[in-house]
């Protein structure tokens, strides 16, 4: 049996093409389905539904072969124990340093100001600002990272950009770009000796479906 750990959302139904270019379709939908294991039209195939900040754990750990994880996730994670053969080019978007449109943040940088940063990609966060040489206070959130700058908790904010219309409605703005985010294939290394014959032909599909 070959488990593939992938979370709700952007990620499973970007990833969908890629599983039918392996011969691969989920039974059901995740997003209507309370199940959190899925089977597919395989019977040695099937689907786990975690949270994205836990695939990697899943992965680690063995109790999936194979996951879909944001780099962003992975950075974080330390990717400790796993094998990142592909980036599959999918969920794009950029990690960014953002603060009120009304906050000087090049002063506040030039000055040397101790800065406080929201944000819940505090290892990033912490290694960006470290090679910048700006000493900051990184308060850790789960969500709503917009808020915090607006109502004096932080200076500035350090999350996932993608259109940049949130940011724009609640008078934020992006001042400095950390790294392009996409999501990348992580597969088990143990997984990947033991189980060979099953997750290279899996592992070619993805990389020639991404060529396409």
């Amino acid at each position: 049996m070959i488990t593939i750990a992938l979370s709700k959302g952007r990620i499973f139904e970007e990833t969908l093409p890629l599983l039918d270019a392996a011969g691969i379709a989920a039974l059901e939908d995740p997003e209507s389905s309370r199940k959190l294991i899925l089977p597919t039209n395989r019977a040695d195939v099937r689907l786990i539904i975690v949270r994205a900040s836990d695939v990697p754990t899943y992965v680690q750990y063995g109790a999936a072969d194979l996951g879909v994880a944001g780099k962003d996730v992975l950075n974080e994670h330390g990717g400790t124990g796993l094998y990142q053969p592909l980036d599959l080019n999918i969920a794009r978007c950029r990690m960014m340093v953002a603060v009120r449109k009304d906050f000087d943040y090049d002063s506040a940088v030039r000055q040397g100001a101790r800065l406080r940063v929201a944000t819940k990609y505090v290892q990033t966060a912490r290694a960006h600002f470290a090679a910048k040489g700006v000493h900051v206070d990184l308060i850790k959130l789960y969500g709503s990272m917009e808020l915090a700058p607006l109502v004096g908790l932080s200076d500035a904010i350090v999350d996932l950009v993608s259109s940049g219309n949130t940011l724009k409605a609640n008078n934020l703005k992006a001042v400095e770009h950390i790294a392009d985010i996409s999501s990348r294939l992580v597969v088990n290394q143990a997984a990947l000796k033991l189980k060979h014959a099953a997750i290279q032909p899996m592992l070619d599909a993805f990389a020639l479906a991404i060529k396409k």
